[in-house]
């Protein structure tokens, strides 16, 4: 099949997983042609320096040359032009898992790093391990490494690292997207109920794991999170080698000693010391199933601790954005009940004494339903104030699913927080200059852009 492909067409070519695996093809001798709806910078930037045309929008034309394959993008649903268009002429098509497991990744001994939470910290953390010691992997990141500086990248060593992603794959593919990944070695760091737009519960939530499980070869090895009682029943296979990884007696990699400083963390395994420049215990947790996997894979402990020294964070996780008129301002990806508590734990710690507002944007399709009502209340106990923006697209949702704010507030004041409900950014931004003083710490939650507000504020603080 892949002698007949000389060009290629992808329809949602703006992704940076999608964009990154196009110019790879570039450069391997494709003719690569893509398409979307929003083209600019920087992604219009990083294709046109590598010659690859975009056709602004989605048209029946743009496939007027009817390429030999179509990489149909995750966002791309039925009635897209040209989805349409490759399903009335039949034209070869597949999703990007599609492509990335047989043009990049058979063939090459992969390392799948999946769960709900930790997962591009533990992908990031992994591949500067493997990079910093001369390894050269291909990798796939759903964020920014500070010291790879890019999220993605395509090489001819014989390791691929990738965030798996229990997310579907495509219009006419519902399976998780790391289902494609071919696992030598599959790390879980959790299991617990999100995405419910496309899951109905935590126990469709596991099945998918259970059939991620399933791929790990007999000579591979599953690493699993030993303390989560989501996970643990999965783990129970006999077709490949399982360890579990932890702070509990029962694991096989097992952190002890665990002391937690302001800018650090550190923690022992039977037969060696960590030190991390990373702080919490979520973090712990995650540098403990690198050293799992690096070890499996010959990597000594001491050529561990070396990229663990010079590992410089992910932007978006825990990321300082500026000081301004004395205010930190932090962004981070965190939009689950968990991820927002471990976060706000973690800075908790590292801000001792300092008060700390939490600023969230309610925008994934879970944090807009009213599945955490409660626990999204709970997760906010380490921030001294929240402010909590509209409710993104709530209208799209049936009454009876909705995210009650009014609840949440009244939650949150019953614990004895200072909480807002704001319309917009420039609300949040107003208000945020009437409470903040100098000296506190603002973190910003979202998995999405939030209208600048991380300027925005940082702006509004200065000439506070």
């Amino acid at each position: 099949m892949f002698s007949e492909i000389k060009s290629v067409h992808f329809v949602g070519i703006c992704g940076t997983a999608m964009a990154s695996a196009a110019a790879a093809l570039k450069e391997k001798g494709y003719d690569v042609t893509g398409s979307d709806q929003s083209v600019y910078p920087p992604m219009s930037t990083f294709l046109a320096e590598r010659r690859i045309v975009v056709m602004d929008g989605y048209s029946e034309r743009n496939l007027a040359h009817k390429p030999d394959l179509v990489v149909i993008g995750n966002a791309i649903s039925r009635g897209n032009p040209e989805a349409e268009f490759c399903l009335d002429h039949k034209l070869r098509f597949c999703s990007l898992p599609d492509l990335l497991r047989e043009f990049f990744i058979r063939g090459k001994r992969c390392l799948v790093v999946s769960g709900t939470h930790g997962k591009t910290t533990t992908t990031s953390l992994l591949t500067w391990v493997f990079e910093h010691n001369g390894l050269n992997p291909s990798f796939l990141i759903g964020g920014i490494p500070t010291n790879l500086g890019q999220g993605a990248r395509f090489t001819d060593g014989e390791w691929f690292i990738i965030e798996g992603d229990e997310y579907d794959t495509a219009f006419f593919d519902k399976r998780s997207k790391f289902i494609h990944y071919l696992p030598e070695v599959a790390i879980i760091n959790n299991v617990e109920f999100d995405h419910a737009d496309i899951f109905a519960d935590l126990a469709a939530v596991q099945k998918t794991f259970s059939h991620f499980i399933r791929l790990v070869p007999r000579n591979g090895l599953l690493l699993g999170n030993g303390d989560d009682p989501n996970l643990a029943p999965l783990l129970n296979v006999n077709f490949c080698p399982v360890k579990r990884f932890g702070l509990g007696e029962n694991n096989a990699v097992r952190a002890t000693n665990l002391r937690f400083g302001p800018t650090a963390s550190e923690f022992e395994i039977p037969s060696a010391k960590f030190h991390l420049n990373l702080v919490g215990e979520l973090n712990v947790r995650n540098a403990l199933a690198v050293v799992a996997a690096a070890k499996h894979c010959g990597l000594s402990n001491k050529q561990i601790q070396s990229a663990f020294d010079t590992f410089k964070g992910i932007k978006r996780r825990m990321e300082v954005r500026g000081i301004a008129g004395g205010v930190t301002v932090i962004d981070d990806f965190g939009h689950h009940p968990t991820a927002i508590r471990e976060t706000l734990r973690a800075l908790r710690v590292k801000y001792a004494g300092d008060k700390i507002w939490a600023i969230f944007e309610p925008r994934s399709n879970t944090t807009r339903r009213n599945v955490f009502q409660q626990e999204l209340a709970e997760s906010f106990a380490d921030a001294d104030g929240v402010m909590v923006s509209q409710i993104a697209r709530l209208e799209l949702l049936k009454p009876e699913e909705r995210l009650n704010p009014e609840k949440l507030m009244q939650d949150l004041k019953t614990a004895g927080k200072n909480a807002a409900y704001l319309p917009d950014v420039d609300a949040i931004v107003a208000h945020a200059a009437t409470q903040v003083q100098p000296g506190d710490v603002v973190c910003v939650f979202s998995n999405g852009g939030f209208g600048g507000i991380h300027g925005k504020l940082m702006e509004r603080f200065a000439r506070k």
